[in-house]
């Protein structure tokens, strides 16, 4: 099934204390879509469970990312969640904690019907 890239947005997250990835890619992610409303998908024809939305979290610790959690924070479509190395962690001066930025990109396709 061909698919045609119709959306991407672009988010930041930040867990301020505590080094959360999780929670930082999910705030990354609300950024993301909070300005958005897709009302382009019924004029096609399509229903918002028709899309495919696919999300990219960068984050310096990719492993440290529940995808599902995150996942979760998309209303509509068929959610895949990939965090790969990037964002930002920036040290405390005491060195004891930290901040964390995620970077999240959300690409919703449609199938084009071709």
């Amino acid at each position: 099934m061909p698919l045609t890239r119709c959306i991407t947005e672009m988010g930041m997250g930040v867990d301020v204390h505590g080094r959360d990835a999780t929670k930082a890619a999910k705030r990354a992610v609300s950024d993301a879509i909070r300005h958005s409303s897709l009302g382009f998908v019924r004029m096609l024809g399509k229903t918002p469970q028709e899309m495919f939305v696919d999300v990219t979290i960068g984050v310096p610790n990719p492993e440290g990312v529940d995808t599902s959690a995150v996942a979760k924070e998309l209303p509509y479509g068929t959610v895949t969640v990939t965090a790969v190395k990037g964002g930002l962690e920036i040290p405390a001066e005491s060195g004891g904690d930290a901040i964390l930025i995620a970077n999240a990109a959300v690409i919703v396709s449609l199938d084009d019907g071709k």
